[in-house]
């Protein structure tokens, strides 16, 4: 199985630095991908911005959304902000997107809440056809650059609603789990679901699937960890005491326990996320999974 790294989920305004060197780290290896996440509302970087410099100082790990918000932006232009990071990281570009669960990032974009996943469906099939190199209607030219991974960038597709599943079986290329990845029946549960929905739209080959969770090492790692989850999902306390009540990647061992039970249920990619913005985790992530 592979295993990414991430950056915390508060990315203030000097954290470039650490940044840089987390992507450099990542890029020395062993890890497969460098992944970002999204919130518009919240004290953190832009994801498709923060992977065009990682591109430009990195050459082998794959760069990641895990997830963006695709309803807080319009499909033309997210279609050619992922293909240019897809042409400057030479096609090593992994989108993952979703349609977003925090009103105040919708409200704040501004974009509708209520309609999200339809326009998010909407964005799918716009976004599959500028990459493919169409020319929409009105327009005189087609949207480029073409991204350098034929049909457009990995696309992999979270939410855990039916409506949600059903688009991973329509358009994706697999399933990305954040929020209980770390409950084994959980996990279980969601991948039939998903295998399901393949299924359904009559999908050959199999759905791949990627992880997300934070991380930490040391004194009051726990808590760490509770506190990253509560401040990301602020306003949400059901979402923030499922995650605390099960399991958590608090030491090496925790983490190689983690990894082992994905690798049983069959995921294929588990990305871990320091909770706190430090080399220093992230230097005891890199000896805990070698």
């Amino acid at each position: 199985m592979k295993v990414s790294l991430g950056p915390t989920f508060q990315t203030p305004t000097d954290s470039w630095p650490l940044l840089r060197a987390m992507a450099e780290r990542a890029d020395a290896g062993p890890y497969h991908a460098f992944a970002s996440l999204d919130r518009l509302a919240y004290n953190s970087y832009e994801p498709i911005a923060t992977l065009a410099a990682v591109a430009a100082i990195t050459t082998r790990v794959r760069l990641m959304t895990a997830v963006l918000i695709s309803p807080l932006r319009n499909a033309g232009i997210l279609a050619k902000q992922a293909a240019t990071v897809d042409a400057i990281s030479g096609g090593r570009l992994t989108l993952g997107l979703a349609v977003g669960s925090r009103q105040d990032d919708s409200l704040v974009a501004p974009a509708g809440f209520h309609d999200r996943g339809r326009r998010f469906t909407e964005q799918l099939e716009e976004m599959r056809r500028i990459w493919a190199g169409e020319t929409l209607e009105g327009a005189t030219y087609a949207v480029g650059p073409m991204p350098v991974q034929a049909g457009g960038p990995e696309l992999i597709l979270g939410g855990t609603a039916d409506r949600a599943l059903d688009r991973v079986g329509k358009y994706a290329n697999g399933y990305v789990m954040g929020g209980r990845a770390n409950d084994g029946e959980w996990v279980k549960g969601i991948m039939e679901r998903v295998n399901a929905a393949w299924a359904a739209n009559n999908r050959t080959g199999k759905p791949r699937f990627v992880a997300t969770l934070p991380c930490a090492f040391g004194p009051g790692a726990e808590e760490q960890i509770d506190d990253a989850i509560a401040h990301y999902y602020g306003g949400r306390p059901g979402r923030g005491s499922e995650r605390k009540a099960s399991p958590k990647p608090a030491s090496a061992e925790a983490v190689r326990e983690m990894i082992a039970m994905h690798e049983e249920l069959g995921t294929d990619e588990i990305v871990f996320r320091p909770a706190k913005l430090d080399l220093a985790q992230v230097d005891q992530l890199t000896a805990a999974i070698s």
